[in-house]
């Protein structure tokens, strides 16, 4: 998974459990047939899109190790709980805990991995 959508020699990264999507405009029929129509969206509290970069997941504490001295010094590495999204797939997320922004002449919504209700993707079978 990519933490960010690279532009030329920019990129946009997402932090933490937060994930990029391109909204889905109108009605909208998915390859497995699923779609939400506009006048639902609309009358609703949901929308549609597609997952185009994911940050690494929700970060774990590091347990502290006791039997350390505080003088030496070790190397923390973050650990992250993964994400259940991938890049490319389409989601149904809540409307109100999507922040949008505006990048390279194109609008994404920032959403919270919580705030996402359904998840649809393609078997690579």
């Amino acid at each position: 998974m990519t933490p960010y959508l690279k532009k030329g020699n920019r990129r946009l990264i997402v932090l933490g459990d937060r994930v990029l999507i391109s909204p889905s405009k109108g009605e909208e029929r998915t390859k497995v047939g699923l779609y939400l129509p506009q006048t639902v969206s609309e009358r609703e509290s949901v929308q549609s899109g597609t997952v185009m970069a994911t940050g690494p997941g929700t970060p774990l504490a590091e347990p502290i190790d006791l039997d350390n001295e505080p003088w030496k010094s070790y190397q923390n590495k973050m650990r992250y709980v993964p994400m259940e999204v991938n890049i490319g797939d389409q989601v149904i997320f809540l409307k109100k805990a999507a922040v949008e922004i505006k990048y390279d002449g194109k609008t994404y919504l920032v959403v919270p991995q919580s705030a996402i209700l359904v998840i649809l993707r393609e078997d690579s079978e």
